[in-house]
C-alpha cells in the first residue's frame, strides 16, 4: 500500500531516478540546461508572431522573461539543482533523442508522506496549446504519479489567469477555492486558485484522457469529434 512504500523510502525520494515519459505524440525528460538554446528559439518565435507577445508565456510565472538564451540557461540550472522539484522539458515527439524541445512542466511541492503533488510551471509553446500532443502531456503526467501511489495531484494558478483556469477543468481537475492575496508576485497581488485530481477519481480521468486521444476521436484532417472538456466536465467535483 501507500504507507507501506513511503515508509520503504518511495515513492518519491532524493535519489528517485528522474523518469522519462513517452506517449504516442510526445515525450518528456528531465530539464537540463543543454536545452536552453531550443526552448529560447520557441518562445521567441512564439513572440514574433502576430497573436502572441513575449511576456504571454511568463506573465503569470514568478520567474522571466528572459532576454536571452544565456539567462535562461542560468534559471535552469539553479532550476533543476532543486531536488524538491522535478522540471521536465516538453519534446514534440515520441522519441526523446529526435523529437524538439517545445516547452517546460513540472512536478512541485512533493509530500510523499502525504500523497501529494503539484503540476506546474506549464510553459507550451502556443503552437502547442489545446493540442492532442499538448493533452497527452498532462495525461503522461497525471498517470506517471497516480502509478507511483500518490493520493492527491494538484494543480494552482494565478487567480487572474483565466486560460490556466480553464485548462485544469478540461483536463478532469476540480475546482477547490481561492486563496485571497495569497502572494506578491512580480510586485502585484496573486489570489492562487486550487484545483485537484484525487486517486478514486483517476480511473475516470484516465478513460476521458485515453477516449479522446484515440486516433477513432480525430477525423483524416486532425479535427477531434468530441472535446476533452465534455468528457470531463460531468466527473468534476465542483466547478
Amino acid at each position: 500500500g501507500y504507507r507501506e512504500a513511503v515508509a520503504a523510502g518511495g515513492p518519491w525520494c532524493e535519489d528517485w531516478a528522474r523518469p522519462v515519459l513517452v506517449g504516442s505524440y510526445s515525450a518528456l525528460a528531465p530539464l537540463h540546461p543543454g536545452y536552453a538554446e531550443a526552448l529560447f528559439e520557441v518562445f521567441a518565435r512564439a513572440a514574433a508572431s502576430a497573436t502572441t507577445s513575449p511576456v504571454d508565456v511568463w506573465k503569470y510565472l514568478p520567474v522571466g522573461p528572459f532576454e536571452s538564451a544565456d539567462k535562461l540557461r542560468e534559471w535552469i540550472g539553479g532550476a533543476v539543482a532543486d531536488r524538491s522539484r522535478f522540471y521536465m522539458v516538453v519534446l514534440d515527439g515520441p522519441d526523446p533523442a529526435g523529437a524538439r524541445p517545445v516547452g517546460c512542466i513540472a512536478y512541485l511541492r512533493i509530500f510523499p508522506s502525504e500523497g501529494s503533488i503539484e503540476t506546474g510551471f506549464v510553459t507550451l509553446s502556443p503552437t502547442l496549446q489545446r493540442t492532442r500532443t499538448a493533452t497527452e502531456v498532462h495525461y503522461l503526467m497525471m498517470r506517471y504519479v497516480f502509478e507511483l501511489g500518490y493520493r492527491r495531484y494538484e494543480w494552482k494558478c494565478h487567480g487572474n489567469n483565466l486560460p490556466s483556469r480553464r485548462a485544469a477543468q478540461r483536463l478532469g481537475f476540480s475546482f477547490e477555492g481561492i486563496h485571497r492575496q495569497a502572494a506578491v508576485q512580480k510586485g502585484c497581488n496573486r489570489d492562487t486558485v486550487w484545483f485537484s485530481v484525487i486517486d478514486g477519481e483517476w480511473a475516470s480521468r484516465r478513460a476521458a484522457f485515453e477516449a479522446y486521444l484515440s486516433d477513432a476521436n480525430f477525423d483524416a484532417s486532425g479535427v477531434q469529434r468530441l472535446a476533452l472538456s465534455g468528457l470531463t466536465r460531468p466527473l468534476l467535483a465542483a466547478r
